[in-house]
């Protein structure tokens, strides 16, 4: 154990821990703490912090090559737990995401980087056969699309991009990525000149009529539209604290209320409003090195195993933290993507948490260190 200690990533772990709790007092300018005093969302996200540093030193000491084994169990229980959400989960603005009090979509982006982990390795002689590939495929449609049925459209992105991931780290065949693209820009293509039409037939197919009103603003860059009207703030909320920000507490547009979700989605916004550019900076530098943390563990893994489980990590906080920050900035349409460690929610804390965890404990393991 001692050996184990001594073996963590400390520079991961003060970065991630750093980084939460920047986040905390963020949360607490967008709740308003010093107009409504301390209250709910500010001591939830300390109580979910706390609880979230237990299960990342659990998962740390826990064998990650003992837990892969369960990839099987660990996946029905995933497919149970989100058809409960749909069955029975509880309600809120038209949209069904919880269950027990936790989020089911925020965990299943753990329990596929598990499956896909253990899956790939263990087919990883065969893993350019059609057939093998369109079976991990499958598996991550199903998990998917019970996801997009909620409706999650920012989670669904995440397990494809996690999918996506773990093929690249599977060392798939150029010819297979080369059939992907032939499919997907094409798609993409189409997607946007539906959104430029004025039927949407396509985008009606797979989205409903609010994110299609989010994707058609986007396209056309409506910023009179009432869709936009966060993105449209946002930016104003980021430009507005230029290079030091106005001070904590002090963000006009924060602590006024014309930023929506300032707690959650827009975390980064309020963080540019009030800390400025040095704190945007501060902020992509602390993921920087928490991504490339986990990236430097990935590739020296003793085992392909823990290469797949420390990548799949980086490849899914890499991507949240790129379309949190292209939303807030009008690069990319409004999805409610949360900022890993820094927005508002207990499900998504101990989900990253969880992943930490895993990649602290593949790194325990690791032979060189190249950081």
């Amino acid at each position: 154990m001692n050996k184990k200690v001594y073996n963590l990533d400390f520079v991961l772990i003060f970065c991630v821990l750093a980084i939460s709790v920047f986040g905390i007092i963020t949360i607490g300018s967008a709740t308003k703490i010093n107009v409504n005093g301390i209250q709910g969302k500010f001591l939830n996200q300390i109580l979910w912090l706390i609880t979230g540093v237990f299960l990342m030193a659990l998962f740390a000491f826990i064998d990650y090559k003992k837990l892969c084994k369960l990839y099987i169990p660990m996946y029905v229980l995933n497919l149970i737990l989100l058809v409960l959400v749909l069955a029975i989960g509880s309600e809120d603005n038209g949209v069904k995401r919880w269950i027990f009090g936790i989020q089911p979509s925020e965990f299943a982006k753990i329990f596929i980087i598990i499956y896909l982990a253990k899956f790939i390795d263990k087919f990883k002689e065969k893993i350019n056969n059609i057939n093998i590939i369109l079976l991990a495929g499958v598996s991550v449609a199903v998990p998917l699309l019970l996801i997009k049925i909620q409706p999650s459209l920012s989670a669904s992105l995440v397990l494809l991009a996690i999918f996506v991931t773990e093929l690249f780290l599977g060392n798939i065949a150029g010819k297979y990525i080369k059939i992907v693209l032939l499919i997907v820009v094409p798609i993409i293509l189409i997607v946007y000149f539906d959104a430029l039409s004025s039927s949407h037939r396509i985008l009606s197919t797979f989205m409903t009529d609010y994110q299609i009103k989010r994707v058609v603003d986007y396209v056309h860059s409506d910023f009179s539209s009432p869709t936009f009207y966060q993105t449209k703030n946002s930016i104003w909320a980021i430009g507005s604290g230029q290079l030091t920000g106005k001070g904590l507490f002090k963000g006009t547009i924060n602590q006024l209320s014309y930023l929506p979700e300032s707690h959650n989605d827009f975390i980064f916004s309020v963080i540019g409003e009030e800390f400025g550019f040095i704190g945007c900076l501060a902020v992509l530098i602390f993921m920087f090195i928490i991504i490339s943390k986990c990236i430097n563990i990935a590739v020296n893994s003793e085992e392909y195993l823990g290469t797949l489980v420390a990548g799949g990590v980086a490849g899914m906080l890499a991507f949240q933290t790129f379309v949190n920050i292209g939303v807030a900035t009008g690069l990319l349409p409004n999805t409610g993507m949360p900022f890993p460690f820094l927005s508002y929610g207990g499900s998504s804390m101990w989900a990253n948490m969880i992943a930490i965890g895993l990649v602290l404990n593949v790194g325990i393991n690791r032979q060189k260190n190249i950081f």
